[in-house]
């Protein structure tokens, strides 16, 4: 279609042959995924928005576009103001917005494969009190007037080998079946696909820079278990590798076999589990146990050998980002760069270890104002020129067989102003400030969130996304439930309490619309922390990530005697870990990088 007016408008007419007087379109797929496939890119085909975390609703006289702060200035440059109003998340839920937007007695339709239980319920009390009505539908209707919508990916699966996952899929089973059994439940539903890769010890390339396979599982309390994928994607190599104790079954097949639990008990996670499984189990007599997946927190706890892997990926992709920095250092006052071909020149740095698999998630390359957007993403209609005065943020990572990085760092592009370095170090000043902190066992993320902020807080300063999410082994680069961030962000559990052997990352920033952008970030891993007297199990942080911070952005002046000896102390891990990866004139410029400030 020519326009996304003109799929606006096919869109409503459908609902009119379906008679619907709306529809709900969120950015999710079948299993709550944060990234989802091509063929799930629904919200994106409709409206043109290419954040990550969205949902649009479509009224015959109206339509609405829900974000969160990380897109503010995203969405009202990807979606058009003449056919979507703009309405901010958390502030307004889209359940509440439709109570008081839905037509008197209208029939509102949705998707019971992209919601949760939980929303279905919110939506059709608040439209109930409206005396409309929230419809299920059997077939998506956007799919009915997307005329080039993409198949599913058809990939096949590969194996995770057990030195990188650290433990088997029978041994992980086995600990399934273990919580079921404590639990009194037959069977678990597993629909999340990063959990489903963790289980069973498989990755696949069906969602873009995320290593899943578009699955479902069930485990068994006899540690069996049953996997539903197409099967075009089982070579032999994963079928031997899966053994006899997983049954393997056609993705299609998945909720007729949910109908199959007359009697039973089981488990499905209220948060990654859609509606329609509910209504599946609830359809074939299963008594349901509403329970988070046991899978995530296992999953977030990292064994020696992940933690090991992780390490050495960063150590690689540590001396690939630095190469970047020191040739982009040299080009970019030259002038003729542009974000696409920035972006392109650093993919090619980690393509030359030989061993990376895929990015882990779309490089934010941004220079200027563009810095401004924390999730811009740069395409031929936005790309800009690299500017002298400006700073070039770039957000990036790579994915290994061995681990997941994620690594944000910004450039001046010549001398920077006063009000740069003064920014830039008061985010340096947060970062530091979750690096060193120290925290009894049982500590939540929502409790240090503020620690990174309080330098920015006290010139009246701040940023509208959380300081730290979690981050999987070779996994999704958002991984929960750990997060640091106040509760009201969106994407993730900032309540859960941290526990030794996650990951998460350590990104506070700093915006200033329409001029630039900072974010320095680095991964760390949670710790003990032996303290002698100490009357509780105490907790801290590990940096996993090893490249420069840009020392011309720093204002020394700023710095207290303890953050200059952090830094110091950082630079000369970067020098130690980084340093022997290098040559060169690259050698050269890591230790003027990385001398004492």
């Amino acid at each position: 279609m020519s326009s996304y007016s003109d799929r606006l408008a096919a869109l409503r007419d459908q609902l009119k042959r379906e008679r619907l007087d709306g529809f709900v379109v969120p950015l999710t797929d079948e299993h709550m995924s944060e990234y989802v496939g091509a063929y799930a890119q629904r919200l994106a085909w409709l409206t043109g928005f290419k954040g990550s975390a969205g949902t649009a609703v479509v009224l015959p006289q109206e339509a609405a576009i829900f974000t969160d702060g990380r897109y503010t200035l995203q969405v009202r440059q990807q979606v058009s103001a003449d056919d979507w109003d703009y309405v901010s998340v958390p502030a307004t839920s889209v359940a509440g917005w439709l109570g008081g937007h839905a037509p008197d007695g209208g029939r509102i339709g949705y998707d019971p494969w992209l919601h949760t239980r939980a929303w279905v319920e919110e939506a059709r009390k608040a439209l109930t009190e409206k005396g409309a009505e929230l419809v299920p539908v059997d077939t998506n209707p956007i799919d009915a007037v997307w005329p080039d919508k993409p198949a599913p990916s058809d990939a096949t699966l590969a194996v995770q080998d057990d030195a990188n996952a650290g433990k088997t899929s029978a041994a992980k089973r086995a600990e399934i079946a273990d919580w079921l059994h404590e639990r009194k439940a037959d069977a678990v539903v597993l629909a999340a696909l990063d959990s489903i890769a963790w289980a069973f010890n498989i990755r696949g390339t069906d969602v873009l820079h995320t290593p899943v396979a578009l699955a479902y599982a069930v485990v068994n309390a006899d540690g069996t278990a049953d996997l539903f994928v197409a099967p075009e994607k089982v070579t032999d190599e994963v079928r031997q590798h899966l053994g006899n104790a997983i049954r393997i079954h056609d993705r299609n097949a998945f909720a007729p076999a949910l109908k199959q639990f007359a009697g039973k008990r089981v488990a499905a996670d209220p948060a990654s589990s859609v509606s329609a499984i509910f209504d599946a189990l609830d359809a074939g007599g299963a008594k349901i146990l509403s329970l988070r997946d046991p899978v995530l927190l296992a999953k977030a706890v990292k064994n020696a050998s992940e933690i090991a892997g992780h390490k050495a990926a960063q150590a690689r992709d540590g001396a690939a980002l630095s190469r970047f920095l020191r040739w982009f250092e040299g080009a970019a006052p030259q002038g003729g760069l542009d974000e696409l071909m920035l972006e392109d020149k650093l993919e090619g740095f980690r393509r030359e270890t030989g061993v990376l698999k895929d990015l882990s998630f779309s490089t934010i390359s941004a220079t200027g104002p563009h810095g401004a957007i924390p999730h811009y993403k740069a395409t031929p209609e936005s790309n800009l020129p690299v500017e002298l005065g400006q700073l070039y943020l770039v957000d990036s990572g790579g994915q290994y067989a061995d681990g997941t990085t994620d690594v944000t760092r910004v450039m001046p592009v010549g001398a920077p102003t006063a009000e740069m370095k003064d920014r830039f170090t008061r985010v340096l000043k947060g970062h530091i400030a979750i690096a060193t902190a120290i925290f009894p066992d049982g500590t939540t993320g929502a409790q240090l969130d503020g620690f990174a902020r309080r330098p920015l807080w006290e010139v009246g300063l701040d940023y509208a996304h959380g300081t730290g999410h979690g981050v999987g082994s070779y996994l999704s680069v958002h991984e929960g439930p750990q997060r640091i961030a106040q509760p009201f962000y969106p994407g993730g559990q900032a309540l859960e309490p941290l526990r030794a052997g996650m990951f998460l990352s350590n990104e506070p920033g700093y915006y200033k619309a329409g001029d630039f952008g900072i974010r320095i970030e680095n991964l760390v891993l949670v710790v003990e922390k032996a303290i002698e007297g100490a009357e509780q199990t105490m907790l801290a942080f590990e940096t996993l990530t090893f490249a420069p911070i840009e020392r011309t952005l720093i204002e020394p002046a700023l710095l207290s005697p303890q953050e200059r000896e952090w830094l110091d102390a950082y630079h000369a891990q970067v020098l130690a870990i980084v340093g022997p990866q290098l040559s060169g004139d690259d050698i050269e410029w890591l230790k003027a990088k990385c001398a004492p400030i």
